[in-house]
């Protein structure tokens, strides 16, 4: 028996009108639903500047904050949705995906594990605060400047202008050596003189030499000691302070210029910096010893 085709265009019909008045009774619902997600969005906004604007001062760290911000941002746009889905009349979904919040999280756990832990990695690392905004730090072989902490990753600027992106948990479980926090870091170079020179007036002249150059933090002075009695040099370390806020022209160009005075210093007072001697040995005294000149006619004129 074949269907009537008055019918089924009938009920078609039927079940459209039947679908449009239902979405025309829904209007009101989605309409509300719209204007609680821009209401959630917008708290959501001015709460994030709220905080960066409560907090953002001398006594908060500045990496802390704009985590927080962000973190507060998506809570309450993540609220917002869901209060959204009930408005709807999607409570039985919202409350699914609420009941079912442990479930998701033990199955997406191992599907996205790296971004979880990244993400509580990114936690600790807020609250915890090993560095702050603008710090200069290492992490393994990366040495840079701390330009922000977001949910997955730490972004490092390196001094040869690299954009480094490290992954909070390895952040989390590395050594981290800041530079930044205490604004002091002690230096240290070595300078050989000859066996020949007076050590103590090397050290004293080391000292006059560097004091008004070196960053002087409290009561720690240069000061100079005898390293090693080398093969050809008596080694002498000197030990200074630089200011690492600007770890630039606080330590970097410091160090060079200190170094810079300091060799020419001692080679205006007399001072050797002799270079390493090589001794040769030649243990079978019964053969002849090969030596090779290089000469030319017009430096080692055979014939005078």
């Amino acid at each position: 028996m074949k269907d009537n085709p008055i019918s089924f265009t009938q009920g078609l019909q039927d079940s459209i009108f039947k679908y449009w008045n239902n979405f025309v009774e829904s209007l009101p619902r989605i309409a509300l639903a719209v204007l609680i997600l821009f209401i959630f969005y917008y708290v959501a906004k001015y709460m994030s500047a709220l905080i960066k604007r409560r907090f953002l001062n001398a006594e908060h760290d500045p990496l802390f904050v704009n985590f927080l911000s962000k973190t507060a941002k998506v809570v309450l746009i993540i609220v917002g949705i869901i209060f959204a889905m009930q408005t709807m009349g999607l409570s039985g979904i919202a409350k699914g995906l609420l009941a079912g919040a442990g479930i998701s999280a033990f199955i997406f756990g191992f599907a996205f594990k790296d971004i979880a832990e990244n993400f509580l990695g990114g936690l600790i690392l807020a609250f915890n605060r090993p560095f702050s905004l603008d710090d200069t730090i290492q992490i393994r072989d990366f040495t840079g400047h701390v330009k922000a902490l977001n949910f997955r990753t730490t972004h490092i600027k390196t001094f040869d202008e690299k954009d480094v992106f490290l992954p909070n948990s390895i952040v989390v479980k590395e050594p981290v050596t800041n530079f930044t926090r205490d604004g002091q870091i002690r230096l240290d170079f070595v300078v050989g003189i000859a066996y020949e020179d007076n050590i103590t007036e090397a050290i004293s002249l080391i000292f006059k030499t560097i004091k008004p150059t070196a960053t002087m933090i409290k009561e720690k002075e240069p000061f100079t000691v005898v390293e090693e009695l080398a093969t050809s040099t008596v080694n002498l370390r000197t030990y200074f302070w630089a200011d690492t806020l600007d770890y630039k022209k606080g330590v970097l160009e410091i160090k060079s210029e200190i170094i810079r005075l300091v060799k020419e210093v001692l080679m205006q007072e007399g001072f050797s910096l002799p270079s390493d001697i090589q001794e040769i040995k030649w243990y079978d005294s019964a053969k002849p010893f090969p030596i090779d000149i290089l000469n030319t006619k017009s430096d080692f004129p055979l014939n005078p």
